[in-house]
């Protein structure tokens, strides 16, 4: 974890280990501890206060998605999808 030039390095032992964001939601809101999660994730349950965010200035910003189109001319029915929501939900993901 960084902010700005300053490293803070911490060794947690830990009981619960999860790679789903939708397990480590539900265990942080069980009261299991602290959890890491993307701030849009938690936005309502802090709203709520069923959470609170702690160490706030050591949280990085997150600038946003990124799309880059491929050389081709005509774009996989995929890629073309994944545009296209993006373009539908481009309002959610401010």
């Amino acid at each position: 974890m960084e902010k700005g030039s300053q490293a803070l390095n911490v060794r947690a032992e830990s009981r619960l280990i999860s790679n789903n964001l939708e397990h480590i939601l539900t265990a942080s809101l069980a009261g299991f501890g602290l959890a890491y999660l993307p701030e849009d994730v938690v936005r309502p349950h802090i709203e709520i206060g069923c959470l609170r965010q702690v160490l706030d200035e050591w949280c990085p910003m997150f600038p946003g998605y990124h799309l880059y189109y491929p050389s081709r001319r005509q774009p996989s029915p995929v890629f073309a999808l994944l545009v296209e929501a993006f373009r539908y939900h481009s309002d959610d993901l401010r």
